[in-house]
This record gives C-alpha cells, structure tokens and sequence, in this order.
C-alpha cells in the first residue's frame, strides 16, 4: 500500500512581468543617459553671397516646362533628350570662353527633365551649371 500523497509536479514558469519591469528602468536609463551626435558624411563649407553684387547675367539659359519641353535662351526645342539638346548647347555656346548655364525649371517638371538637361550640359562641356529660383514673401526663415 502506498499512503504517500502522490505530489503534483507542477510545469516550472517564467514569470516574464519582473523581467519587463527590468528591460524597461534599463532602457530609460540607457535614452537618458546616451548623448546624441550629429555625424555629417561631407565636411562642406557652403559659399556665402552678399546682396549688394549682382551676378552678371547668365550667359545660356534652358527653361525646362512642366510637361518636360526645353526652350534655348527663349527658343522653343523640338526635342527632348541629352544628345540632342547637347548639340544646341554647344551651338550657343560656341565661341565663349567659360560658359555658363542657367537651368530654369518648372516647379512642376519631372526630375528627369531636368536630370537631361544637366547631362545636355555636361556633354556640351559646360562646366557652371546654376538653377534659378525665386523667393516665397510668405514663408518663415
């Protein structure tokens, strides 16, 4: 006869709440206690431009529209990729020493157009590319 009580062996636990308890005080210490540090991957010295000089005007100028047409110093461009719009870069710029080129684009004109036109320059041999832009009076600085 056995008049021992069988023991109910019980399946062993983890309780997980103290645990979470602690990850959470380690976390919080760990947020107040790092020092945030702004790394920049280019070290740059951006120009600076006083408005009492102004630029001399720009000696070629490409309107990019927003359905991606070009215009050449005001001329309508039947085309509308790189090569082409490189050769009439290089027929504008013909002669000048140190050209220049203003790219004036659309707000809404896609990248692409624009993206064109700077390798339009590239291959024409246009070393100063510039973008115009204007001022917002209502926006905050």
């Amino acid at each position: 006869m056995n008049f021992r009580r069988r023991r109910h062996i019980e399946d062993p636990e983890i309780n997980l709440i103290p645990l979470i308890d602690v990850l959470l005080v380690i976390m919080i210490f760990l947020a107040a206690s790092t020092s945030f540090s702004k790394f920049s991957q280019l070290s740059i010295t951006l120009p600076t431009a006083s408005n009492d000089t102004r630029a001399a005007p720009p000696q070629v100028t490409v309107t990019v529209a927003a359905d991606g047409r070009y215009a050449l110093n005001g001329r309508a461009l039947q085309y509308r990729d790189a090569e082409t719009l490189s050769q009439a870069l290089r027929a504008a710029v013909q002669g000048r020493t140190e050209p220049s080129l203003v790219i004036d684009a659309d707000a809404g004109a896609t990248h692409q157009s624009v993206v064109n036109a700077m390798e339009a320059a590239r291959l024409a041999g246009i070393a100063r590319v510039g973008f115009t832009t204007r001022t917002n009076p209502g926006a905050k600085r």
